[in-house]
């Protein structure tokens, strides 16, 4: 199971939040590429990274702190927040960004996606955002009647090769994943699942590898100290 370190950017700072409350937004480090370099030392090869200010405005944000990360690490970036067009993903592409996550966009133009695939592949991932397990878009802010299931098998016939998985009741609250949502989202769709929100400790990696999942991103628990990341890189090796 690949670990992925996350930073969430709000005006180039690395922030965490609480439910994705936007309100509750706390700066957690002082430098986006720092962070990086501190999650690439502890052997991560991947990290998640989410233009927040991008997600609200429906355009790329805080780009030049991501593709920073890109250029001055090793680490692979799988980035999401603002991504709407064909250029936003050229953007990133041509830069050297690893994964490019479609989030709100994949709910609201579906088309889209498949578009997308086509022509970039497996660079594409799909974020899957749920509140009572029905999607939410534009940051969080906006909920919808469509089951997070229901998308993510229409996104598996789009051919769509990742899925990210955010219970939003759990994220930043260190209150563990939620294993059940995960494991029938696991079952219903052929792609890789990923998966966001709760993970709080050493104990929770072990249960998420032993599920069977292709990967788990961690934030808040990093960053509070909950988690070592070291120690999970290489339980997951």
């Amino acid at each position: 199971m690949i670990i992925f370190p996350a930073i969430d950017i709000i005006e180039g700072r690395p922030v965490r939040l609480y439910k994705g409350d936007f309100t509750t937004a706390e700066q957690v480090a002082k430098n986006v590429l720092e962070t990086a370099k501190s999650f690439e030392e502890a052997g991560a090869e991947w990290v998640h990274m989410v233009d927040l200010d991008g997600a609200l405005k429906k355009e790329r944000v805080n780009s030049d702190s991501i593709i920073d990360v890109v250029k001055n690490t090793n680490l692979k970036v799988e980035v999401g927040g603002g991504i709407r067009t064909i250029k936003d993903i050229e953007f990133y592409a041509e830069n050297g960004a690893s994964r490019v996550i479609l989030g709100s966009v994949a709910q609201q133009n579906p088309m889209f996606v498949k578009e997308a695939v086509k022509e970039f592949g497996s660079l594409i991932a799909v974020g899957i955002d749920a509140k009572n397990e029905f999607v939410a878009t534009e940051g969080w802010t906006e909920n919808s009647n469509t089951h997070y299931i229901d998308l993510a098998q229409y996104m598996d016939n789009m051919g769509v090769n990742t899925i990210i998985f955010t219970d939003i009741s759990r994220d930043g609250t260190l209150a563990g994943p939620n294993l059940e949502q995960l494991a029938r989202l696991d079952f219903a769709v052929s792609c890789n699942i990923i998966a966001s929100g709760g993970v709080t400790n050493i104990g929770d990696i072990v249960t998420l590898r032993d599920s069977g999942l292709y990967g788990a991103i961690c934030g808040r628990a990093i960053y509070q100290g909950t988690l070592n990341l070291k120690e999970a890189v290489e339980i997951c090796k």
